[in-house]
């Protein structure tokens, strides 16, 4: 596990960095990366259902997301590897996007990562169940009880929130879990036969 630490580490830290310029080009340019966000129904918008997990409507909204993102993102990637990391990811804001797409509200505009750390905060609570991991499920247990209260965020309790990324999001993680689990992957593989003599 110590040498996915590193790897996990630097690729989070970049990738909250990442989010840090470009919330500070969209001041700058008065908001013009805002139109990356996901307008609900739109077929050019499809185009948006992955970049608008990179942007954020002020660092206000960046504040909020940064510290989950790094601790769930640092977490999932130490326990799954990068590579695997970077699909359950893949898997998780396309799910939260297009989610938003469908369901959002008509004339919404809806970006950030909140989605992603919904997800990952999934992925990473039923995972252990089922990769049969007691580590695993202990990490989950701890992230339940450090995060669980978010989950009122995937309810559509505030209008000025988008519970649709946050749900479709949380649904993207759980099924991420399954997809990319590695139980599955070992069983693919077939017994290992030896020599006949």
């Amino acid at each position: 596990m110590r040498s996915r630490a590193r790897p996990a580490l630097c690729l989070m830290l970049g990738w909250v960095a990442l989010l840090w310029v470009l919330e500070g080009v969209d001041t700058v340019s008065g908001g013009a990366l805002d139109s990356f966000g996901i307008q609900p129904r739109e077929p050019a918008e499809l185009v948006d259902v992955v970049p608008a997990a990179f942007v954020h409507f002020g660092f206000a909204h960046l504040v909020a997301n940064t510290v989950p993102l790094l601790l769930l993102g640092f977490v999932a990637a130490l326990r799954s590897g990068v590579r695997r990391f970077l699909a359950v990811v893949l898997l998780i804001a396309l799910t939260s996007g297009l989610g938003v797409w469908f369901t959002a509200a008509p004339g919404s505009n809806t970006a950030g990562v909140s989605g992603v750390i919904f997800g990952l905060f999934g992925y990473l609570l039923v995972r252990g169940f089922i990769e049969r991991s007691l580590l695993d499920i202990g990490i989950g247990l701890v992230i339940g009880a450090l995060y669980g209260s978010i989950l009122w965020g995937a309810l559509p309790t505030d209008s000025h929130i988008s519970w649709q990324g946050h749900l479709f999001g949380l649904i993207g993680g759980v099924l991420a879990a399954f997809v990319f689990r590695e139980r599955a992957r070992a069983g693919a593989a077939g017994p290992v036969v030896g020599p006949v003599t």
